[in-house]
């Protein structure tokens, strides 16, 4: 359930705020509001909200580097969100090249970079122990932070999508990349983890520790994430649509009459059935009931099957050989609830459904999915929260 609340849009690119948001908000309020206290309280206060919402701003700028850079490289951008640990462009898809990957990576921090020059030669115009000057040396100096810490090389951050980039081209392999540096990312956030800990029981400071170690365990949490995205797109890529179809359909004689298949098969059918009609040893097409239901009840004695049948070649199909990703992406595309595999002679080999693909991945990642719960998905026709494979299939078969 979608949580964060839309504050607008810039360039097109829908601008959320998640609730928690606020909570770092407050706190960036409170901190600068004490640092500024010589100016007088309210000038302090001022300045203190102020440079919370120049903080966010310089975030949100960040953001928007990376999107605008992927943008131009075609890429769509959903949304970007501000939260409790800064901000997120929602990217569709990955760069199809380790040079584009590294143009989106680099492009926030270079635009925190930028800004820090550019907020830094303005504060040097302004008179000395002016408040606008603190102000705006401040806001420079939160940018060359923000840009030196998210080139920290490990994932979810900027650096450990350089270093992603970077070591896609040395090897390669885009999946071998993600893996490495989601391995260093989830090193780095327990070194945090570690690191906040310390920091509480030697100093004291507890509010200082905590925001480490939470940073530490947004980092473990987001570079698993990329690890296990990873697994599921080469597993779309292994696994192909026979290791999923099943035979889960009936072939009926394609010269019977319409009344006859109606007698012999649909009154006798508790649950929804795919037919296939043939004859003469040869698959003439998809039976479509919705089809027989359109005809006239007059005409079903003497009208058959084959006047009704949609041919192999006119109906959606993939191949045996056909990878998993090709196959959730076309019945995405299509809108379909389960679509027909063809042999290499043309035959039909079997049949797919979102039931069947989970269970497929199931079976190879040994994940805990019941036999309830593929007869949920066959009978809902959509694919568990946790495993958005429309989303994943379609970024992995950008490679």
């Amino acid at each position: 359930m979608q949580t964060n609340w839309k504050i607008g849009s810039l360039f097109g690119i829908p601008l959320f705020l998640d609730p928690l948001w606020f909570v770092i908000l407050g706190l960036a309020t409170l901190n600068f509001g004490v640092a500024y206290q010589s100016w007088g309280l309210v000038l302090a206060w001022s300045g203190g909200i102020t440079m919370a919402l120049l903080l966010f701003g310089s975030v949100l700028l960040h953001e928007l580097g990376h999107s605008l850079v992927a943008r131009s490289q075609g890429i769509k951008v959903n949304s970007i969100t501000l939260f409790l640990f800064g901000g997120i462009a929602a990217i569709e898809e990955e760069s199809k090249t380790p040079g584009k990957a590294f143009q989106v990576a680099i492009a926030g921090p270079a635009v925190s970079i930028a800004l820090f020059v550019l907020l830094k030669l303005l504060s040097n115009t302004l008179p000395d122990a002016s408040p606008a000057r603190m102000m705006i040396g401040d806001l420079a100096r939160i940018n060359l932070i923000l840009a030196l810490f998210n080139l920290i090389p490990g994932l979810p951050l900027d650096g450990g999508q350089v270093l992603k980039a970077a070591l896609w081209k040395t090897t390669g392999n885009r999946f071998q990349a993600v893996r490495l540096a989601a391995k260093v990312g989830q090193i780095l956030g327990y070194a945090a983890i570690a690191l906040g800990i310390l920091v509480d029981y030697l100093t004291g400071e507890l509010v200082t520790g905590l925001w480490i170690a939470l940073l530490g365990w947004f980092g473990v949490r987001n570079a698993t994430s990329y690890d296990r995205v990873t697994l599921l797109q080469e597993s779309l890529l292994q696994l192909v649509a026979s290791d999923a179809m099943t035979r889960d359909f009936r072939v009926v004689d394609a010269n019977q009459t319409l009344r006859s298949f109606a007698d012999y098969y649909l009154l006798n059918s508790t649950s929804p059935q795919v037919y296939f009609a043939e004859s003469d040893g040869r698959y003439r097409g998809l039976v479509d009931v919705e089809d027989l239901r359109s005809c006239e009840r007059s005409e079903w004695e003497t009208q058959t099957l084959e006047s009704i049948v949609h041919p192999l070649t006119e109906i959606p199909t993939v191949s045996e050989s056909s990878s998993l990703a090709v196959v959730i992406n076309k019945m995405e595309i299509d809108h379909l609830p389960r679509i027909t595999v063809l042999s290499p002679a043309g035959a039909v080999a079997g049949v797919i459904d979102r039931g069947d693909i989970v269970r497929a991945l199931a079976q190879k990642l040994k994940l805990r999915i019941t036999d309830a719960e593929i007869k949920r998905i066959k009978e809902e026709g959509s694919y568990p929260p946790n495993l958005q494979l429309g989303i994943v299939a379609k970024s992995t078969t950008n490679f």
